[in-house]
Order: C-alpha cells, then sequence, then structure tokens
C-alpha cells in the first residue's frame, strides 16, 4: 500500500485499562489489523499510534473499545488524525509518567480460569503454585507502590524473574506479556508455616499440608492472602467454631464462609448450604468475588453458630491460588474470618498478626509477598432486585465514580467515624477508597492515615481542600484540621443524601431523601437519624422527622437497646423493667434522664429499631453494631401478612417540620409482650414503612416533589426498604436506591464530597 493511501491517528484510553492486559491485546488487534506505530501506558491513560488504511484504522478502534479484555473497562479520550511519520512496525513503548488525566488503580482479582486449570495440571510448571497468576488476575491494589503499574512500582519488585518467566513477561503475544506479579516456584514468593514451639515450615506442600491438617482437627489458623490475613476453620464444626468465637471475643456476629469450586458451574457446594436465586447466582460468582448474604438452606451442614439468630449467611467463592488448593483440600466450606480485633483493618503482616492475635490461633500461614495496604472483602446484599452494596472492598474498591460536576480544586473527604472509607476527587472524577474500618483505634487511625496519603500520592493528586463530618469529637474530622489546609464540614444526614443523589447524577433536581440510621448530628445540634430531606445537594431542607426521644447513657445506647426502649417508654409513661437494671439503678437513671444528664436527644430510627429489639425479643445487650436491628429483620421473615399501625403526622410549628409519632406503635409492642416474636417483628417493619409512605404523601402534597430517596445505615435492611419501595412505587412515586456507593457510613465520605462542591 503507498504512503498515499496510508492515514494515522493518536487515539487516548482511560478507565480500567491498567494491569488487564490491555496493552498486548493493543499488539495483537494491531498486527490483525496489520497496522504500523506503537502503544504506551502513561499516567492514567494508553497513547496509541496507529498508521495504516482508513478502513483497518476504523476496525481497530471499534475492537479496541467494544471487544477488550474480559477486566479492561476501556473509555475513548479521543482519536485524532496526525501526519504520518516512519513507522516500521508496531511496538510497545516503555511507560511513561506524568499525565495530567487521573489514573485508575485496578483492584485485586480473582484467580482466572486459565490459571486455576494450569494449577491443577500436573505437567505445568505452575502446578499448585500458590501465586500463580496472569494479567487477568492476581493482587494489584494491595502491592502497587507507585504509578504507571508496572513491576519496579509493586511489591515485586523484589522478586528478579527466571529466564522463563522473563521470556513470557516480554512476549507480547503471551498472556502473561507484562503481568506484573508474574512468578513461578523458582523465582516467586513461597510460603512459611509458623506454629508453637518454634515450628516453621518454608516447603510449599508441607506447609499447606499441615494446615489442612490442623483446619480437619478443629484448630483455627490464620492465613495471609490477598488484602490481609484470613482465621480459618471448619464451618461444619460447631466446637471450631465457637473456640474461634471464645478467642477472638466475637460471639453473636456473623461469620463469612467461604466455599469449596465443586460440579459442572462450581455451585454445587454454595446450593446445598444456601438458597441463592440468579441475582445471588451471577453477585457470588462476579470477577470481584465478594461476600454476598445468601438465605440459609433449611437443611445445611453447617454448624448452626456461624450466624447465631439469623437465616442469612454471608458466602464467598475462593478467589486466590491459595484459598483453591486449601478449599479443595479440605473438601467442604471453611470459615473466613478477617484477622483482626474487631472494627480494626484486617491484619497484613506477619509479626504483628502473630502478636495480637496469638490468642486466637498459634498457626500462621504466612508468604513473603508484600502487601502495601489492606483490602478487606467487600460485601453485598441483594435488596429489590439488585446488587446492594454493604461494604467496599478487595476485587473492587478503589471504585473510580464520574462526578456530575467539576471540582476545580482537588478534595480529600474523610468520611466518619464507623465504616470509615475516604474520597479523593479532582475535575470530573471522584475515588472512593476501599473500606478502613472504625476509627476509635490506634491501627484504625493508622491506616486511615496511611490510605489518606496513598491514594494521593498513587493518583498524583493532592488535595487542596479537606472535608469532614460537623461532629467535633470524630477522629477523621480531628485528623482534617491537623493537615493545616481549608477545611469544610458537612453535616452527617446531609452527606448520606448527597451521596445518593451524587451516584445517580441527579444533583439539579429536587429529591425527598429519608436519611435513617443510627445517629448523626444535625444542624439544630441534636442527633438526627429519622429524617426526610427535600432539595438537592448543597441545600437540603429538614421537611419530616420522628418524635425526639432521650436514650439514657448516650453512646451506651448503641450496645444496650434497653436503653433506647426505656426512653420511649419513659416518654410516653409506660412502664419497663429491663433485666439488666436493678431497682436503685433505674431510680439514679431516671433522675439523670429527667435532668437531661448524659441522655442527648435524637430523632434516629435506628434507636427505635433498637427499642423494638428489646421489647420483642428481650436483647438488652449486643456484642456488636446493629444486631438488635437484623434480628430483628430476621424475626420478621417468616411472618404472615401484617396491617400496620396508624401512626399520627402533626405538624410542629415552632420547628417548620412534620413530626410521626411513634407512641402507638411502642405501646402495642408492649401489649404484645411474649406474644408471637414473628408477628411483633413484621408489625414494626410494615408501621415504619407506612409512616415512611405517609410523610411522603403529606410532602408531595404541599411541595409537588414525586422522586423518593432511601440512604442511611437502616436501609440495609431487606425488608423495610422493599416494604417502603412498594408503598411507595403503588402511590406513584419514582424510588432511588444505592447501587456503587454503600448506603451505611461507608458513602459518607462521597456524600461529603457531593454536597461539599455543590455549594
Amino acid at each position: 500500500m503507498s504512503v498515499e493511501h496510508q492515514s494515522a491517528r493518536r487515539i487516548s484510553v482511560t478507565g480500567r485499562i491498567q494491569g488487564v492486559g490491555f496493552r498486548p491485546f493493543v499488539y495483537r488487534i494491531a498486527h490483525e489489523c496489520a497496522l504500523t506505530g506503537w502503544v504506551r501506558n502513561e499516567t492514567g491513560r494508553v497513547e496509541i499510534l496507529v498508521q495504516g488504511s482508513s478502513t483497518n484504522i476504523s476496525a481497530f478502534e471499534n475492537i479496541l473499545i467494544n471487544n477488550p479484555p474480559p477486566l479492561a473497562q476501556p473509555q475513548l479520550l479521543n482519536s485524532v488524525k496526525c501526519a504520518l511519520s516512519r513507522q516500521d512496525a508496531f511496538i510497545i513503548q516503555p511507560s511513561q509518567a506524568g499525565s495530567a488525566s487521573i489514573p485508575v488503580i485496578p483492584p485485586d482479582y480473582f484467580l482466572c480460569d486459565d490459571c486455576l486449570e494450569e494449577m491443577s495440571t500436573r505437567s505445568e510448571r505452575r502446578y499448585r503454585y500458590p501465586f500463580i497468576n496472569c494479567t487477568q488476575c492476581g493482587p494489584r491494589y494491595t502491592i502497587i507502590d507507585a504509578l504507571p503499574y508496572d513491576r519496579p512500582n509493586t511489591a515485586m519488585a523484589g522478586f528478579p524473574l527466571c529466564p522463563a518467566c522473563l521470556t513470557e513477561y516480554t512476549n507480547p503475544l503471551d498472556r502473561r506479556f507484562h503481568a506484573q506479579p508474574l512468578a513461578c516456584p523458582v523465582c516467586g514468593p513461597t510460603l512459611e508455616l509458623h506454629g508453637p514451639d518454634g515450628l516453621v515450615i518454608s516447603d510449599n506442600e508441607a506447609a499447606l499440608s499441615l494446615i489442612v491438617q490442623k483446619i480437619k482437627e478443629g484448630l483455627t489458623v490464620a492465613v495471609k492472602g490477598i488484602g490481609g490475613y484470613h482465621l480459618i476453620c471448619d464451618a461444619l464444626n460447631s466446637a471450631a467454631i465457637q473456640r474461634l468465637r471464645d478467642n477472638k471475643k466475637r460471639p453473636h456476629k456473623p461469620l463469612a464462609i467461604m466455599v469449596p469450586m465443586s460440579g459442572p458451574r462450581g455451585l454445587d457446594w454454595l446450593k446445598r448450604i444456601t438458597q441463592p436465586t440468579p441475582i445471588h447466582l451471577k453477585l457470588v460468582m462476579d470477577p470481584m468475588r465478594p461476600i454476598v448474604l445468601l438465605p440459609q438452606h433449611l437443611e445445611t451442614p453447617l454448624a448452626d453458630n456461624i450466624a447465631p439468630g439469623l437465616d442469612e449467611i454471608g458466602v464467598m467463592m475462593p478467589y486466590s491460588p491459595l484459598h483453591h488448593l486449601l478449599l479443595k483440600a479440605i473438601g467442604h466450606p471453611v470459615v473466613a474470618t478477617s484477622a483482626n480485633i474487631s472494627g480494626e483493618p484486617v491484619l497484613t503482616d506477619a509479626e504483628t498478626v502473630e502478636q495480637r492475635l496469638g490468642a486466637v490461633t498459634r498457626y500462621f500461614l504466612h508468604h513473603n509477598r508484600p502487601i502495601r495496604r489492606p483490602a478487606d472483602d467487600a460485601v453485598f446484599r441483594i435488596i429489590h432486585n439488585k446488587a446492594r452494596p454493604i461494604r467496599l472492598g478487595r476485587g473492587i474498591a478503589p471504585v473510580v465514580i464520574p462526578l456530575p460536576l467539576t471540582v476545580p480544586r482537588p478534595v480529600l473527604a474523610v468520611g466518619g467515624q464507623m465504616k470509615n472509607a475516604l474520597c479523593l476527587a479532582w475535575n470530573n472524577s471522584a475515588i472512593l477508597s476501599p473500606h478502613i474500618g472504625e476509627l476509635d483505634t490506634l491501627r484504625g487511625m493508622q491506616v486511615f492515615d496511611q490510605i489518606a496519603h496513598d491514594l494521593q500520592n498513587l493518583f498524583g493528586i493532592h488535595a487542596e481542600i479537606l472535608c469532614h463530618d460537623a461532629h467535633p469529637g470524630h477522629d477523621a474530622t480531628r485528623w482534617a484540621k491537623q493537615q493545616q489546609k481549608i477545611t469544610i464540614p458537612v453535616f452527617h444526614h446531609h452527606a448520606h443524601a448527597s451521596a445518593l443523589v451524587g451516584e445517580h447524577g441527579r444533583i439539579q433536581e429536587d429529591t425527598l431523601v429519608f436519611t435513617w440510621d443510627g445517629v448523626g448530628l444535625g444542624s439544630d445540634g441534636t442527633l438526627w437519624g429519622g429524617e426526610a430531606l427535600l432539595g438537592r445537594p448543597g441545600s437540603w431542607h429538614r421537611q419530616a422527622t420522628f418524635r425526639p426521644f432521650r436514650p439514657p447513657g448516650a453512646d451506651k445506647a448503641a450496645r444496650q437497646p434497653w436503653r433506647s426502649a426505656l426512653a420511649v417508654c419513659w416518654e410516653i409513661g409506660q412502664t419497663y423493667n429491663p433485666d439488666p437494671l436493678t431497682k436503685q439503678n433505674k431510680a439514679l437513671l431516671r433522675h439523670a434522664w429527667k435532668n437531661s444528664i448524659n441522655a442527648p436527644t435524637t430523632s434516629a430510627v435506628g434507636r427505635l429499631f433498637d427499642g423494638a429489639s428489646a421489647l420483642i425479643l428481650g436483647m438488652n445487650t449486643v456484642s456488636y453494631e446493629g444486631q438488635g436491628p437484623i434480628c430483628l429483620e430476621a424475626a420478621a421473615h417468616h411472618s404472615s401478612p401484617v396491617n400496620p399501625i396508624a401512626l399520627p403526622l402533626d405538624w410542629d410549628e415552632q420547628n417548620a417540620l412534620w413530626v410521626t409519632d411513634w407512641a402507638p406503635l411502642f405501646i402495642s409492642l408492649l401489649d404484645r409482650q411474649n406474644q408471637d416474636k414473628t408477628h411483633s417483628s413484621m408489625l414494626f417493619h410494615i408501621t415504619m414503612a407506612q409512616a415512611l409512605l405517609d410523610q411522603a404523601i403529606t410532602i408531595r402534597h404541599h411541595t409537588g416533589v414525586n422522586r423518593v430517596g432511601l440512604s442511611g445505615g437502616v436501609f440495609q435492611n431487606r425488608i423495610l426498604t422493599e416494604l417502603a419501595v412498594t408503598l411507595l412505587d403503588n402511590n406513584g412515586f419514582s424510588t432511588l436506591l444505592h447501587e456503587i456507593v454503600p448506603c451505611n457510613d461507608a458513602g459518607l465520605a462521597f456524600g461529603q464530597l457531593i454536597e461539599m462542591a455543590c455549594r
């Protein structure tokens, strides 16, 4: 073909294109289309120059965007005609740094089918190798030191490639071309088992064999994975699980289960222990391999103390080579819970895990591939026929979220005190970090500080503005104020509302958002949690709430639901005698309550759920956040239809608010004490859903607003949410629910960002 018939184009591509085999893919299709030129990584994008016939270039561009590798999500930035130059072949150039666009850091991927088959084939040199990977699988986010994403910029820099691996790494036609975590038994990471009495086993097979033996014997072991350690024990052995609970001081909180691949589609064991719908099956096999909350099978062989009092369990499929080897050898499900002190980020290094979890286990399966930052497992729940994120983590985060507006200056939103996650934004994109955890411990704040700096350094975006929760006592707020940058406070429930409409891009239209959760500081200085906010980000107006009450003991109410029950009973003049309270202590507590001593006013629906769980289920104390409401929902699952109790909705002239009075509901619950718990639990749910609808109808009558959103941790409750959505739909409302950002406090940072940017 003559030069006159040739053309040249410069193509820029962004999106999820790092660490997914995108450049070798470009190389292959350029050769298939008989094009010359080059491709190279730049920070945040891939640059391509192609020369050849216009027809072939068009075919190339079509394949590039519409038929990428399975894990890639390319987005075309631009494609411009340029001058022809001398290009004798198509080559892959070295990476360059310094791009002005926001890069995309790939999350950690599950073991692909090709590598799983290779690992299972005796004749392959990576047979049973626990760190096998290619461009379509393996760790990413947890090993990256800097961008561009190349091996010298990762934790694998300390593992020089052997000649065989180097040949694969440098061959553009090989599926391991520039697979940055590339390794084999000759040159890659290895396992090392530490046990009691100074036991050390460095041989991979011997270490695996002994750790499997200990699990089968009923012991708990700690196993280092992709983003941190798991504590693992036999999921069919109730005694083993009870020892884990006792030693970890986790008496009731549900434990996640990892299920071996078995059967033609790998789902036989999953179907033995759960009752999945097609939506569940699609989610549990999604490339992010999250923990999915699934209804338990009625005849499950699992131990009954995995999720006490609940009929749902959190299940995940094995996602690392090591998981597959362990699960295949054990042959049935195991408990695989985060190796941490409750509420803290998952532990990632050998010395710390042995020091801090020595009371839980004496067997630790380590490996020598460093984890640069923790990434806990993501958690999802199916609500109203869609996957809803409960926790973002390994396999999906950091999440890049397109913004419905431009942020002119780099911003870091630091989130809340509980379920903390961070959000970094610049121009038209936001990056939401993986789950960090609670910030009331030294390790929690250390990881928070690390991730805050990591996000900015990895993306090359250094925040000029920090936005934070308006509560002055939150650790993230105090951290923000110490950074000597511009700080902007955002009220808790404004952030919830803005997170919801922001992820849907509806920031220019009025929405009525119900923000129901535990407690958060409101603009009037009280603790909100049952609010209906009308407006848009930057301009929210409180339209409705619930009758306030004052749980005695302030923060203690979160772990002692009897305090909320006592508060509502005292508020309406009813008698209630919780078991933990002696007559003398009750008198002292009532005196403090009457004088508003350590009994802050709240309108929180989450606290009403707590009170209901105490009255209906007798749950006076709980061992984990939300245990009362979670068990209340489980109790309602098998109820027959129940008619709601009509709750008064009155106009408060002084505060210009509609106020729902919960008194008739709690009077009914008191009258029904010691009766059918299932019926009473459903009565509470349907009454609260009806109260939400009544508020929505009343506000629509006065304002004309027809779009309703549900945000806040209470809407993790599937029964309540689905009841509310059904009622709203039947009454002509359009409804928004979270799909990308968690509705709980893990979404606060994104909401803070949207709220601040819209002011």
